[in-house]
């Protein structure tokens, strides 16, 4: 049975941009989860073809830290990886299901931020997306009781829509009456 050699971290890491758009912190974690499950595999298996080891418990590899970020940095000077491409894509796949407060706050986890013309362009448009959010989770029918206003609002609320949006879009449901 002949085994493959494992692809080196820089495939790996190219694979996984080819896959979707990564942060660099979080292609980071995964190259250097990646890098150390390599090491480990590869300590073990120099530990079995030697039998002279047998006493000695296998040293620790070498720490991947400094190999990811130089491959990190040649990414982004080869332009696979661009945390502004980043940040559209995220922006591109989230605005349909949720508010600018939830997109912000994914792109913080991630060390990013919104730009003031994304953040505008975001803002502009989100009464109208919360709308449409609320017409696929409730239909056109507007809340009847106090309970239902409630739910409805911490519905959008949890979408990452700001409470003037959602205090303008339930007036105007009712208004709409």
């Amino acid at each position: 049975m002949s085994m493959r050699a494992p692809l080196s971290l820089k495939a790996r890491a190219i694979a996984l941009l080819a896959q979707r758009e990564h942060s660099a912190s979080e292609l980071r974690q995964k190259l250097l989860r990646i890098a150390r499950e390599q090491a480990r595999l590869a300590t073990a298996q120099a530990a079995e073809t030697s039998a002279t080891e047998t006493a000695q418990p296998a040293e620790a590899g070498p720490d991947p830290t400094e190999d990811v970020d130089a491959l990190l940095a040649w990414l982004q000077a080869q332009g696979y990886l661009d945390e502004t491409r980043f940040v559209e894509s995220r922006i591109h796949a989230r605005a349909s299901r949720f508010g600018t407060m939830r997109i912000a706050q994914e792109l913080s986890r991630h060390g990013l931020a919104l730009d003031a013309e994304q953040q505008a362009a975001l803002k502009s448009g989100e009464l109208d997306r919360a709308r449409l959010i609320w017409q696929r989770k409730f239909g056109d029918t507007p809340p009847q009781d106090a309970a239902a206003r409630a739910r409805q609002a911490r519905f959008l609320a949890g979408r990452g829509f700001s409470g003037d949006v959602v205090r303008r879009l339930l007036r105007g449901l009712e208004a709409d009456d």
